[in-house]
C-alpha cells in the first residue's frame, strides 16, 4: 500500500498549540464583547477613555464598577470550574467527576451559607471566601478520611456522593432554621449562582485561593497521563498516587471554595466542558487541564451574556443558564453510556 509522500501527522504539540490559540483568541473576543452587553448599551471606547482620564462620568463608573468586574469574575471562576472538572476526571478516571462529586462544591457552599446565615460577611468582608474554602477543605478532608488512605477510585466517588447529600441536607437545614424570609431568599438566590452586583473588591477576594489552587495543579499533567495506564503502572513510573489524590483534592477546594463563595453555586461546567474538549487534545488528560480552563471561561462568559440580553427587570441567574445547557446534556452521557453496555 502507497502512501502519499503529501500526507503527514501532526505532532501532538502543534495541534494543542492550535486549540489553545483558537480558544484563546475566542476567549479574547467574549470577553471585549462582555464589556458592550448590558441592559442599557453604553459607548464602551468613550467611557474606557473616560476612565483612563480619570473624567468622572456615568458611564466610566458603569465600566469600571460593574461591566469589567462582572467580566473578569466570570473569567477566573469559569477556568477554575473547567479546570477542576477536567483534574478530577483525570485522578478518578471517571468521565462524569466534577468538583461537586468529591464534595468540594457542596463544601464550599455550605460553608458559605453558614457565613450568610451568621452575617459575619457583613463585618468582615472576605468571611464569605473564608468560609467557602473552608468548607471545601473539611468536605474534601472528610471524603478522604471516609475513604480510607489507600481507596479505590468508587470508593472516593462514593464517599464523596455522601458528603455532598450531608452537605446539601444541612443546607435545607438552615434554611428551614432561618430567623426571617429575608434570610431565606438571600441564600436561596445565592445558591442560584449570579455574577450581577460583583465588584472589583469580590474579585480580589477571589484571586488568593483560586490562584493558589491552580498553582497547585500546575505540573500535575503527566502524572495524570501516566494514570491512565492504571495506578499499578502509574506507581512503576514514579507516580505517588497518593499525594496526586491529596495536591487536586486540595487545589480543587482553594480553587472552587473561593469561586462558588463569590459566585454561587454554577453546576456543570466542570463536567460539560472537559468532556466536549476532550476529543481535540486526543483523550489525554494532561494537555486537557489548561484547554478545560479556557472551554470554562468561555461558556461561563457566554452564559452571562445570555443572562444580560433578558429584558431589564428580568433577574435570570447565570446558574439556571448553565443547568439547563449542562443538564440534558448530562442525560445525553447517559444514554451513550448504555449503547456501549452489552
Amino acid at each position: 500500500m502507497r502512501i502519499s509522500s503529501s500526507a503527514h501527522i501532526e505532532h501532538p504539540l502543534t495541534t494543542g498549540y492550535r486549540l489553545h490559540l483558537l480558544l484563546g483568541s475566542l476567549l479574547l473576543c467574549l470577553t471585549l464583547l462582555s464589556l458592550f452587553i448590558g441592559s442599557n448599551p453604553i459607548p464602551v471606547i468613550r467611557a474606557l477613555q473616560d476612565a483612563v482620564t480619570d473624567t468622572p462620568s456615568v458611564i466610566a463608573l458603569i465600566l469600571t464598577e460593574v461591566r469589567l468586574p462582572r467580566t473578569l469574575i466570570a473569567l477566573f471562576a469559569g477556568a477554575t470550574l473547567g479546570l477542576c472538572g477536567a483534574a478530577l476526571q483525570g485522578l478518578l478516571r471517571n468521565p462524569l467527576a466534577s468538583p461537586g462529586l468529591i464534595g468540594s462544591a457542596s463544601g464550599a457552599a455550605l460553608g458559605a451559607v453558614i457565613t450568610l446565615y451568621m452575617g459575619v460577611g457583613t463585618l468582615f468582608l472576605p468571611a464569605l471566601p473564608v468560609g467557602g474554602i473552608t468548607g471545601a477543605l473539611l468536605a474534601t478532608l472528610l471524603v478522604y478520611l471516609l475513604a480510607g488512605r489507600d481507596a479505590g477510585t468508587v470508593t472516593l466517588i462514593l464517599a464523596g456522593v455522601a458528603i455532598n447529600t450531608l452537605a446539601m441536607a444541612l443546607i435545607s437545614l438552615l434554611l428551614n432554621l432561618a430567623p426571617s424570609p429575608y434570610a431565606v431568599q438571600e441564600i436561596v438566590l445565592w445558591m442560584l449562582g449570579s455574577l450581577a452586583n460583583r465588584s472589583m473588591t469580590d474579585l480580589w477576594i477571589l484571586l488568593p485561593g483560586t490562584l493558589a489552587g491552580w498553582l497547585l495543579l500546575a505540573g500535575t499533567g503527566r502524572a495524570l497521563d501516566a494514570l491512565t495506564l492504571g495506578e499499578e503502572a502509574a506507581s512503576t513510573l514514579g507516580v505517588d498516587l497518593r499525594h496526586l489524590r491529596w495536591r487536586i483534592f486540595t487545589a480543587t477546594a482553594l480553587a472552587v471554595g473561593s469561586a462558588v463563595s463569590i459566585t454561587g453555586s454554577i453546576g456543570f461546567i466542570g463536567l460539560v466542558v472537559p468532556h466536549l474538549l476532550r476529543p481535540l487534545v486526543g483523550f489525554q488528560p494532561g494537555r486537557l487541564l489548561w484547554v478545560s480552563a479556557l472551554g470554562g471561561a468561555i461558556l461561563l462568559l457566554l452564559a452571562d451574556m445570555a443572562v444580560r440580553l433578558f429584558p431589564s427587570g428580568t433577574d435570570i441567574k447565570v446558574g439556571v443558564v448553565t443547568s439547563i445547557v449542562g443538564a440534558p446534556f448530562f442525560l445525553y452521557l447517559i444514554v451513550k453510556s448504555r449503547r456501549w453496555q452489552p
